[in-house]
């Protein structure tokens, strides 16, 4: 079996696969305070909780945007099921094509998501990724990774309004009935789910106008249903699309 580990900066996700069978996965807090041995311990218990035994774990392979945590994981790993972790790095081989300026300025999750949102799909495609910003990549054909756009994520957003005017109280994310808030509560869900919405639709159609195509559009993330289910754009919701391409790019590698 395989260990699959996703480090993101609100949550870490980590699954398990028996060839390219996704058999389990867990989330995490990103908490960069706990130690390996803490991880290990919470991490054995869940895998635990699911009847998996680490003596079955081959190998696995981890792709971080938080420096902080990615040698916490690896220790973790070795930890629980005594393996080293392939870390997701410039020089790996990946299947794409990068245009990026600098490409070691592309997240692995982004790298991850593009390599998977192609082998299922093809290309030209767009992917964006619901989590603590949300995060669009572009790539043409065959494997070309043009670059993306990035902007702050849904719950980031309303956490940022709440928490920075002293009269608008704390909501809870969801979509509101109608765009027309008749109360605060619902004035500023609404400003917030459909603003973001629209700006999910907007940068695809621009993005459409510049590629002078439409593409395939598909979402991942922790918030990538519930923006799927209100776009009109987006076409497909692949909620293991990380984890599905580090498990493409450990087999490219091995």
């Amino acid at each position: 079996m395989l260990v699959v580990t996703d480090i993101g900066n609100t949550h870490t996700v980590f699954g398990i696969y028996q060839g390219e069978e996704l058999l389990g996965h867990w989330r995490v807090v990103s908490a960069t305070h706990r130690t390996s041995d803490e991880y290990a311990a919470y991490v054995s218990s869940l895998l635990a909780s699911r009847h998996f035994s680490a003596d079955e774990i081959e190998g696995g392979i981890l792709g971080s945007v938080v420096p902080q945590l990615t040698s916490v994981w690896s220790k973790v790993w070795m930890q629980v099921a005594g393996i080293e972790l392939l870390c997701v790095e410039p020089g790996m081989k990946t299947g794409l094509d990068i245009h990026y300026e600098d490409p070691r300025e592309v997240g692995a999750d982004r790298i991850a998501n593009s390599v998977a949102a192609i082998a299922k799909y093809g290309a030209p495609i767009i992917i964006v990724d619901f989590g603590t910003a949300t995060t669009f990549d572009v790539c043409q054909k065959p494997n070309i990774y043009l670059g993306g756009m990035i902007a702050p994520g849904v719950q980031l957003a309303l956490e940022a309004l709440t928490g920075r005017a002293a009269r608008l109280p704390r909501v809870e994310l969801a979509p509101p009935e109608s765009v027309v808030g008749r109360n605060t509560v619902q004035a500023i869900l609404s400003g917030t789910f459909f603003g973001n919405v629209s700006l999910v639709d907007g940068l695809i159609r621009r993005t459409w106008d510049e590629l002078q195509c439409e593409t395939v559009v598909v979402a991942t993330g922790g918030l990538g249903e519930i923006m799927f289910s209100h776009s009109d754009l987006i076409g497909h919701y692949e909620p293991d699309l990380t984890l599905d391409g580090l498990s493409m790019i450990y087999r490219m590698n091995m």
